[in-house]
């Protein structure tokens, strides 16, 4: 039997559930996943494979209107993902664009899907939030597009018929070799995902706009096989306002932050950690080139 294997790229507006439907479908978490918009900001691999056939996911950040550097940035993550992929995942959210009007009026959305030769995939997620009538609705009209070789309606949160969607890009697959080894189950290093992980908590921790304004840099990673995995890490805020609000009252909430962090990067290591975290101030770093590129978002593709 020939093996299948090919790029896999999920889009959509922002907090439409790309990352929980691409943790899902490989069988354990790559992709942070919190409930506010702009969780995602690179690209993010997951790999997916069996005997015959592998899957290369690219989780991506959600398409909005740029108003910022960094989120120009994003945009040519998703623009350079779409372009690599044998099959793009459009995801609606049934429950706040339930006809798809939010993500079909969208420049950047309408030049992704005038890529011609890479099949494509409706997924209309979060259905428990719609109704039958809504929802067969919704599949009339996208159907008479004529843009998708198949539209599923599921609901990723609830795990509702997302094996229709593996399905589906199993049989869209092209005949390939793989691209990585079985055993690979994304090309980041753990650095990257100690980092991500620190990012979800603060997400998850802290409100307003605070969050959006950090950036996490793991400035040590050493591992020690006989005590605790030291780590050295660093939350970059844009003013010197936003210091205390990370720090805490007497440093209350960075405590905090690193008591939950900590746990969860001791799952996903499976090792005992000693973190120590810091806070430092680069002003406007979202909107300035250079420290943008020593954060690694840098990308020639447009």
């Amino acid at each position: 039997m020939a093996t299948k294997a090919g790029y896999v790229s999920i889009i959509g507006k922002p907090n439409v559930g790309k990352s929980t439907l691409m943790n899902l479908l490989i069988g354990g978490k790559i992709s942070i996943v919190t409930s506010k918009p702009q969780t995602t900001r690179k690209r993010i691999i997951g790999i997916l494979s069996e005997e015959d056939y592998q899957i290369v996911f690219l989780d991506t950040p959600g398409i909005l209107n740029p108003e910022y550097l960094l989120q120009e940035k994003m945009l040519n993550y998703i623009y350079a993902s779409a372009k690599d992929s044998d099959i793009i995942l459009v995801m609606i959210d049934m429950g706040s664009d339930p006809t798809g009007s939010k993500t079909f009026d969208n420049e950047k959305m309408n030049e992704i899907l005038s890529y011609e030769k890479i099949k494509k995939i409706l997924i209309l997620n979060k259905i428990d939030l719609s109704n039958k009538e809504q929802i067969d609705k919704t599949i009339s009209e996208m159907e008479g597009k004529n843009i998708f070789e198949k539209i599923i309606p599921i609901s990723a949160g609830k795990k509702f018929n997302t094996e229709s969607v593996l399905d589906a890009i199993i049989e869209l697959l092209p005949e390939h070799p793989k691209y990585y080894s079985d055993d690979q189950l994304s090309d980041e290093n753990e650095r990257f995902f100690v980092s991500e992980i620190l990012r979800e908590k603060i997400l998850e921790l802290y409100h307003d706009e605070v969050p959006f304004s950090t950036e996490v840099l793991i400035e040590e990673f050493t591992e020690r096989e006989n005590s605790k995995h030291y780590i050295r890490a660093s939350i970059i805020v844009e003013r010197e306002s936003q210091k205390p609000i990370i720090l805490g009252a007497k440093g209350s909430a960075i405590k905090r932050l690193g008591q939950v962090a900590r746990k969860a990067i001791e799952e996903f290591l499976q090792h005992p950690v000693y973190l120590e975290l810091f806070v430092k101030v680069k002003e406007k770093w979202r909107s300035d080139p250079n420290i943008l590129k020593s954060f690694g978002y840098d990308t020639n593709d447009e």
